[in-house]
């Protein structure tokens, strides 16, 4: 098999290299204040077993950390609950770091050692920080990473404990981007800046694979809808990736619906889903965001462009939840189900609460769960009543 990037915009074709991120024609493109221009794709010529997961870096040099293959819950007690029969949760706070952004850093990573390169830049809002440092303790690799002072204190010691270098950043996540940009671009340190660098999305499409697997498994049938909590757009991006590659395969019939979404105060990627106009001029001027589900609080989506084009070419869904609707379906989740999500995963069960009722009863629902919610109590005392 053949490995390459290609730009879905113009069609571009580049080599999977240290130092490629985006492409050269489309990044000119770039405005300021507004999402990235030119993300790449991860595509392949040849034949790929249709069993198994195709990925654009060999095996050997992945890190000894076991990522991925996460629990298909089936919760019996919200089924009932809710009359919801194929209501599944995909538990992605099971992996090493307790993050869906393990799958992502796990192949950087790989990428990384293969190539000799040893020390990898990024900002992050937690999650993302917090996972390369666990993944790149495992790989003996240099992380540094370029996080909002005010990100929860939880994420911030993780990436401690891992041992990497903690950079506070007295601003937003944006700012925190802007500059882990301007550090890479001075060192030549990689990016594992999300979007950025295409493997980031190419990372996190196993996800739809082994929601596949566990679902034919269970003898449940494709997915019909997948619920994603939803801040840059690049886990959106890597599941329909994933769904593409296994239509490719032909392992299903169909992309299922998949639902974008977000916190009210931070969701220009389903404002510019509802907008009349298209590309950047859909997003318009940044809108600073606001909402305690800090993992997915971004003012520009980077890969807003990428994603929108995606759920525009499939159909996809975007709805946007209050913070208050967030903690109350934190606590259904968790005392429903036994399965306690951060505030981001938990918007993706908000998201379902409020459209339920408007999906089919036989339908299979996946929800995306992405972070646990011991990374960010305070959040939960919050919704508790109480102060942590």
């Amino acid at each position: 098999m053949k490995w390459f990037y290609r730009c879905p915009a113009c069609g571009a074709d580049y080599d999977i290299a240290p130092g490629r991120y985006l492409c050269t024609t489309c990044a000119k493109q770039q405005q300021q204040d507004r999402p990235l221009a030119g993300v790449l794709e991860v595509e392949w010529e040849g034949d790929a077993d249709p069993r198994s997961l195709p990925l654009p870096i060999e095996p050997q040099w992945f890190a000894p950390i076991p990522v991925g293959q996460t629990p298909l819950w089936e919760p019996q007690r919200l089924r009932d609950q809710f009359n919801a029969p194929r209501l599944w949760l995909k538990d992605d706070t099971c992996n090493p770091s307790g993050s869906f952004k393990d799958r992502a850093s796990w192949l950087v990573a790989a990428f990384a050692r293969k190539h000799g390169i040893k020390e990898i830049v990024l900002a992050s809002t937690g999650n993302a920080a917090s996972s390369m440092a666990a993944v790149g303790a495992a790989a003996d690799l240099r992380i540094k990473v370029f996080l909002p002072a005010k990100a929860p204190l939880a994420k911030r010691i993780q990436v401690l404990q891992y041992g990497a270098e903690l950079i506070p950043v007295g601003g937003s996540y944006d700012q925190a981007f802007d500059l882990s940009l301007e550090y890479s671009t001075r060192t030549g340190s990689m990016s594992r800046n999300t979007a950025y660098n295409p493997l980031t999305i190419e990372g996190k499409k196993s996800v739809a694979f082994e929601i596949v697997d566990d679902l034919l498994r269970a003898g449940s049938g494709e997915p019909d809808h997948v619920f994603v909590p939803v801040g840059d757009g690049v886990i959106l991006a890597g599941v329909y990736r994933g769904f593409e590659n296994l239509l490719r395969l032909g392992r299903i019939k169909n992309i299922p619906t998949i639902w974008a979404c977000q916190a009210e105060g931070a969701s220009a990627i389903a404002r510019a889903l509802a907008s009349p106009l298209d590309g950047n001029d859909a997003f318009g001027d940044p809108v600073p965001s606001s909402t305690l589900a800090d993992s997915i609080a971004v003012d520009v989506p980077r890969n807003g462009l990428h994603a929108l084009g995606k759920l525009k070419k499939y159909a996809g869904k975007a709805i946007a939840v209050s913070d208050d609707e967030i903690l109350v379906a934190q606590k259904a989740l968790a005392s429903g189900s036994g399965l306690f999500a951060e505030p981001s995963s938990s918007t993706a069960f908000a998201g379902w609460l409020k459209v339920r009722q408007s999906l089919a009863a036989d339908e299979v629902c996946v929800l995306l769960i992405t972070g646990s919610g011991l990374k960010d109590v305070a959040a939960a005392a919050r919704g508790l009543g109480l102060e942590a």
